[in-house]
């Protein structure tokens, strides 16, 4: 298959610096009284018909706030690809309504697929005790720092909503693809183009049943004049030689996934924000790259840090058009993300 490549700087909304939108209040939807009576009384609503997760879009009615909805998906796909929904008052509520909350809104937003082999629609980020270093722990259950990346499916949004915060750290930091994109193209284009060369990537034993432990897809793909990001840590890219040595990386495709991590950490390109405990982060998973600083917990286990997550699949009209050389991780996307090998 020929590999198609974009030459050229990019430019457009989805083209920005850390340092330039830190101030910038444009990425962030305040919820108003208004707005929070409205989600009061979807969430009653679903309490008194006795839904549980998952219920749909239908049984969480949202009229008014429905047309903020709309306006995020836009501002995530076609702009700055990140919002910061804020003004929930967490306090107000019990974990279980912020979960019918914050899976609520995400069904107003799209189909939500498992992320896990769990099964998970509705996922948890916290420290499951696990290290970074087990091949079959994902980076999210440790309370390790994480390096830049996109989500192991190229699902269009990823949805984190703040439970409860740490102790201590666990900053969300995001930076724009197509700029890392167009730093690299314009310092070290020989890497750029060994990104968009076929990448053979761990599953992490997340594979599905009766497929290979190990994937191919390459960290940036073009088609209609647009790239997408599928950059992942080395991490999983270097553990699949534990399938086999011919799997490995080359040396200049392991030189530039640093180099592009490199990029994406320069205080320049990143975006830093701190979670207020009711805080709704959407990304978009195919132009930005997010990562999280490590961090601290109490001994007290229901005060430790808490996210929940979703991963989000738009409707055909609204999706980005992808590369051919994505359609076999698409393909999982589009029958319900991954499937469930073990109990939730």
């Amino acid at each position: 298959m020929t590999i198609e490549m974009i030459t050229e700087k990019l430019t457009g909304p989805g083209v920005w610096y850390g340092s330039e939108i830190q101030d910038d209040q444009s990425w962030i939807m305040r919820l108003d009284g208004d707005d929070v009576a409205e989600i009061d009384a979807a969430l009653a609503a679903v309490k008194q018909a006795g839904l549980p997760i998952p219920f749909p879009a239908s049984a969480f009615p949202l009229p008014t706030v429905a047309k903020k909805i709309d306006a995020l998906i836009d501002f995530v796909s076609h702009d700055k690809g990140l919002t910061l929904v804020r003004g929930l008052p967490r306090e107000r509520y019990s974990d279980d309504d912020c979960e019918r909350i914050y899976w609520g809104i995400g069904v107003h937003i799209g189909t939500p697929v498992s992320q896990n082999s769990r099964g998970h629609v509705l996922g948890h980020v916290r420290d499951e005790g696990r290290s970074i270093n087990d091949p079959s722990a994902r980076p999210y259950q440790t309370a390790s720092k994480m390096d830049f990346h996109c989500d192991l499916m190229p699902v269009d949004i990823l949805g984190l909503f703040c439970d409860r915060t740490a102790k201590s750290g666990g900053e969300s930091y995001v930076v724009s693809a197509q700029t890392v994109h167009n730093v690299m193209l314009a310092e070290r284009p020989d890497y750029l183009e060994a990104l968009y060369q076929p990448f053979n990537v761990d599953w992490a034993d997340e594979e599905p049943p009766g497929t290979q432990p190990w994937y191919t897809m390459p960290m940036f793909s073009a088609h209609g004049g647009k790239v997408t990001s599928r950059i992942t840590s080395r991490r999983f890219v270097q553990m699949v030689t534990r399938h086999g040595e011919q799997l490995a990386a080359s040396k200049v495709q392991l030189e530039a996934i640093d180099f592009a991590q490199q990029v994406a950490q320069r205080p320049a390109l990143r975006f830093a924000m701190t979670f207020q405990e009711g805080d709704m982060q959407f990304l978009n998973n195919l132009t930005t790259l997010h990562g999280r600083s490590a961090f601290e917990d109490t001994d007290e286990t229901a005060s430790q840090r808490h996210l929940l997550r979703m991963w989000i699949a738009l409707d055909d009209a609204k999706r980005r058009s992808l590369s051919p050389l994505l359609d076999e991780r698409y393909s999982w996307v589009e029958r319900g993300g991954i499937p469930q090998k073990y109990a939730a």
